[in-house]
């Protein structure tokens, strides 16, 4: 039967009017709901994270919708937070669907893959019990670090930037297209990476340390799970790419070298830059990236991968290629969300035209004044505003910094204005409290690499 908890927004997404927020659907659950759930996500470092909701009671006729609700929440938690053992302390059969998710559906198994084995050694597991484990997670300093002769590096899905940075001052910084979504050989990544890293060293006296961020997972600078190497057999990723950035810095003579989550490095980006904390950085590039930096100015354990987390929870919402799940953030706030808005639009474009083209060709066209462009930020904006509030319910949210080659141009302005209307007009206790920034445009394009410069911490005798 339909979901009865899906509720049309005020402010309707103008080239995508069946929108349908994942925050409106949970409200009207949660004021339907009776019997009280309690989550708890635990970590490999014993680092443990709480959610409560409610559901219904089983005698209710929309009861069906309860396995959905707890699915979607669940999802929500695990891209945010990480995690791979879930605590359930409520009726026995909402942790038997949720368990029955993971291991027998096709969403849940990549979940239980990506998540649960390939980042926290262990696939999904379900618990139920009473007696959930307490709340527990660590902050620690990120970056910040400007002494010295460093090299800040970025590695998106379409473009790779790099800066050469001396005592805080920029020297040089470049932006270079590349593809390594589909390569199967690592000889290209790490190739690309070193020429990069070779042609900011030219500008430097020295190179004392070497900071990096990237879409993915890195633990230790081992990759654990990466988009951009999507296209390497399992094989080689475990032999040449696992340990990729531990044998950049070797090469390097073994100088302080870190790589961390590029939506980190986001944050850290904004936090330096605005001297604000409490802070979400958002890009919008090739995928989606995010971070937080806590009111204390730390990092947290967190995923922070929005890209996957669902905003929309319309069954029929658009499809994200990797994960095969509907309504996750990538599919709205990245290149292939314009892709994507392109026919609603109006605008024709060749079909075997590359997503990083077809947004330079959308940007073109904004800067003639044309109203069809507009609508494609538009629609961008409104959606981040449901977002927006929606992501306020798992973050201490004060700020939102928005970035990426999605955001460059007037584009970004438009997005900014309509997330804000969005607010306004659904949630004006949320809309007082969270300011937003766009930064120039020079630190749109590298600030990515420069703040990933300040990552290493430079130990002198």
């Amino acid at each position: 039967m339909p979901n009865p908890f899906l509720v049309a927004p005020k402010i309707a997404p103008i080239l995508d009017p069946g929108f349908r927020p994942a925050i409106l659907a949970r409200r009207a659950f949660d004021r339907a709901a009776t019997i009280p759930v309690r989550l708890a996500l635990e970590q490999a470092d014993g680092s443990v994270f709480h959610f409560g909701l409610r559901v219904l009671d089983p005698g209710d006729p929309r009861s069906a919708a309860n396995a959905f609700f707890v699915e979607r929440l669940a999802k929500c938690l695990l891209w945010t937070y990480g995690g791979w053992r879930i605590w359930v302390d409520g009726p026995a059969h909402v942790a038997a669907d949720l368990a029955r998710h993971y291991k027998e559906t096709a969403v849940g198994k990549f979940d239980s893959e990506i998540i649960g084995q390939r980042i926290y050694d262990h696939p999904i597991s379900v618990v139920h019990a009473h007696d959930l484990p307490p709340a527990r997670a660590t902050t620690a300093p990120l970056g910040r670090h400007l002494d010295g002769c460093r090299i800040g590096f970025d590695l998106g899905g379409s473009d790779r930037k790099v800066a050469a940075v001396q005592d805080g001052k920029v020297l040089f910084s470049e932006e270079t297209v590349w593809d390594p979504y589909f390569q199967k050989d690592p000889s290209y990544h790490h190739d690309g990476i070193m020429d990069s890293l070779r042609r900011a060293a030219a500008h430097l006296p020295r190179v004392d340390a070497i900071g990096g961020s990237a879409a993915g997972v890195y633990v230790n600078n081992k990759v654990k799970v990466a988009s951009l190497f999507r296209g390497v057999s399992p094989d080689d990723f475990d032999r040449r790419v696992r340990n990729l950035f531990l044998d950049l810095r070797n090469a390097w003579g073994g100088i302080p070298f870190d790589v961390v989550n590029d939506g980190e490095v986001t944050a850290l980006a904004a936090s330096m830059s605005l001297g604000i904390n409490s802070v979400l950085g958002l890009s919008m590039g090739t995928s989606t990236a995010a971070g937080i930096v806590t009111s204390d100015g730390g990092i947290t354990t967190w995923l922070n991968e929005l890209a996957f987390s669902p905003i929309d929870y319309r069954p029929d919402g658009p499809r994200d290629e990797w994960s095969g799940d509907v309504g996750c953030g990538v599919q709205f706030f990245s290149q292939q969300a314009v892709s994507r808005l392109l026919a609603p639009a109006g605008i024709d474009v060749p079909a075997n035209m590359p997503f990083p083209e077809r947004l330079k060709h959308v940007q073109a066209l904004m800067a003639k004044g044309d109203d069809r462009a507009a609508k494609i930020y538009q629609t961008i904006g409104t959606c981040l505003g449901y977002a927006v509030a929606h992501w306020a319910d798992f973050y201490d949210l004060r700020h939102l910094l928005i970035l990426g080659r999605v955001t460059t141009g007037s584009g970004g302005d438009v997005i900014l204005a309509e997330a804000r209307r969005a607010l306004d007009a659904e949630f004006p206790e949320r809309s007082d409290r969270i300011q937003f920034h766009v930064p120039d445009e020079k630190e749109k394009r590298h600030g990515q690499a420069i703040a990933a410069a300040s990552l290493p911490r430079i130990v002198r005798a």
